[in-house]
């Protein structure tokens, strides 16, 4: 059966259709899965070994000169290539009308969410097959119910996110480095931004368990910003701008992340290390921190989680963390207060 996935960003979105791609090979052996993903993410689907080909589309690049000829051959290069493949399922997993036209291009039977199931219902006038997946769930569970209806299987078991190859090369990085936690303080909205006296509290608490700190940024704004932050802290460090494999590794190799609701805090999560994320313009309802290590989802839209909320949910990914100073350090603290 040929499959094709029609789900183009954005990056945490990407990240929790992983596991139903784990699905749809579990479920339907020998299919052949393509996905169509926007350029700059396009690694994220090959990261998954079950995928077949990643055709990649430039939405965000060409918005900036939709009409210029380069632009314009390029997505007619796009559309004769979509065109002139057939599909068994064609699956649109985001419901947009951005994806909408991605969809129509290929030959074959196109399925997506129905009317009171899509954020934009106008999407569904063009599906041949329409699956109704109730909104308010977790978007992990929502991919995965929707492969399921449009590939009849039932949906089973924990979620895999077909990274383990990632995971490995983090459980080498991380015999052979410090201990670290990784930080992601930055975020594509002011309104995401966490007090600075909040994160100076939860670097001091890493620091006194022997981590190392290691800070995001996409950008120059947000390399300044993190720079500020570390000031004064040894053993910190902005981490300079690299490919998402690299960032990935890097994060495959952490002991710890704690960072603002992204697609790279997410990502942690999905690569089975301890994860806080701090929610304060989104809700950890339709996108909870999933993965099989320890996770916290602090914080709602509107609502900051509090400096010690974080805290104690550092504290309790140190009870289950694989790092051995941070479990000399509860040694040593449960000796004293048996002393």
């Amino acid at each position: 059966m040929r499959i094709l996935i029609v789900r183009t960003s954005s990056l945490g979105d990407l990240i929790h259709l992983l596991p139903a791609i784990s699905d749809i090979h579990r479920h339907v052996p020998g299919a052949i899965i393509d996905w169509v993903a926007e350029e700059s993410f396009a690694s994220i689907p090959a990261w998954h070994p079950a995928v077949h080909e990643v055709i990649p589309v430039a939405h965000r690049r060409w918005r900036q000169s939709w009409w210029s000829t380069p632009v314009r051959a390029e997505r007619r290069a796009l559309e004769d290539n979509l065109r002139s493949r057939t599909y068994d399922v064609i699956l649109d997993m985001q419901a947009l009308l951005k994806s909408v036209w991605l969809v129509r291009l290929p030959k074959g039977v196109r399925h997506g969410l129905d009317w009171k199931s899509a954020r934009e219902p106008l999407c569904t006038l063009f599906y041949d097959v329409r699956h109704r997946v109730e909104f308010w769930q977790p978007a992990v569970i929502r991919q995965r119910l929707l492969a399921s209806k449009a590939l009849r299987y039932e949906v089973e078991g924990a979620p895999d996110f077909g990274l383990q190859a990632l995971e490995q090369e983090g459980e080498t990085l991380r015999r052979q480095v410090s201990p670290y936690a990784v930080i992601m303080p930055s975020a594509s909205r002011d309104d995401k931004l966490w007090p600075t006296e909040d994160w100076h509290a939860v670097f001091e608490r890493l620091r006194s368990q022997g981590l190392g700190l290691k800070l995001l940024a996409g950008n120059e704004r947000e390399a300044a910003r993190a720079l500020d932050l570390i000031q004064g802290f040894d053993h910190a460090e902005v981490l300079p701008r690299m490919g998402l494999k690299e960032v990935a590794r890097q994060i495959a190799g952490c002991q710890l992340m704690v960072g603002l609701d992204s697609g790279l805090t997410h990502l942690s999560a999905a690569l089975s290390r301890p994860t806080i994320g701090i929610y304060k313009a989104s809700t950890p309802v339709r996108t909870p921190l999933t993965g099989s290590a320890f996770t916290a989802s602090l914080g709602d839209r509107g609502q900051s989680p509090k400096r010690e909320q974080v805290l104690a949910a550092i504290e309790q990914s140190f009870r289950i963390i694989d790092c051995p100073l941070v479990q000399q350090s509860h040694l040593n603290e449960r000796a004293a207060c048996h002393d």
